[in-house]
């Protein structure tokens, strides 16, 4: 389970990078969820990062990579 403050870094972020890595990196199932994420509005993008909140946490690392690896951060 992630702690409080991944919690709370998790839903203060961009879920931009996030949906990238899913959709790039993950079983069918979470390519579909990162497409979801991508166009959830707010309450929908908190019910996705709290029902998969291990999942999410460590496809927003995958993300902060793929980020980092073009130069965006």
């Amino acid at each position: 389970m992630i702690t409080l403050e991944q919690t709370q870094e998790l839903h203060a972020s961009e879920v931009y990078w996030t949906a990238r890595a899913m959709q790039e990196q993950g079983s069918r199932f979470y390519r579909a969820l990162g497409d979801a994420l991508h166009a959830a509005d707010a309450a929908n993008r908190r019910l996705i990062l709290t029902t998969w909140p291990d999942a999410c946490w460590d496809f927003y690392r995958r993300g902060l990579r793929l980020r980092a690896a073009e130069g965006e951060g």
